[in-house]
């Protein structure tokens, strides 16, 4: 299964869950990275790493796939 097979399959509830409170995460980093006032250094690299982190946890949970009681799917990966 290529990239873009994987990402149009679809996705278990827990995982679009997952990709929402990531979203929630990179949204809320990205707000602390760009505030108009000064922050605290500390503050500005929580920010980052909360926007790293919801990045990192919407993409692997968008490519987490749903086959029901097939483990596998029955294609060649090198389709």
């Amino acid at each position: 299964m290529n990239i873009v097979n994987r990402a149009k399959a679809p996705t278990p509830k827990f995982f679009k869950d997952l990709r929402t409170i990531g979203l929630v995460l990179a949204a809320l980093g990205s707000v602390i990275i760009s505030a108009p006032v000064a922050l605290p250094v500390v503050i500005g690299s929580i920010g980052g790493y909360l926007a790293v982190a919801g990045g990192v946890l919407s993409a692997v949970s968008q490519l987490t796939t749903f086959y029901g009681d097939v483990p596998y799917p029955d294609e060649d990966d090198n389709e």
